[in-house]
């Protein structure tokens, strides 16, 4: 069970690969955190931000948590808009 509460039913192909990525992650908390803000963003985001989220994705969970969070800078090559929506992101929000 991923955890995800949106179906991959009516995606593209590249944003059905980043639905699956973003749920499996490695450690379950960045699953909630990515997952959940795929599943309330994914389908809206253009080419250019599916850009941003596959770099983001491909931090190691520790240090994608430690920007999320404040804790450490993220890269200036990823600190964008994708970044900065996933960093605001409340799931309690994802539904308005």
């Amino acid at each position: 069970m991923t955890g995800t509460t949106r179906s991959s039913d009516g995606l593209d192909d590249r944003r059905k690969r980043l639905l699956f990525r973003c749920w499996h992650r490695g450690t379950r908390e960045m699953d909630l955190i990515v997952g959940r803000f795929a599943d309330a963003h994914l389908a809206d985001l253009s080419d250019a931000e599916l850009s941003q989220l596959e770099q983001l994705i491909e931090l190691p969970d520790p240090d994608l948590y430690a920007a999320l969070t404040g804790a450490r800078a993220i890269p200036p090559a990823l600190a964008g808009s994708v970044f900065e929506r996933m960093r605001t992101f409340r799931v309690w929000e994802a539904g308005r």
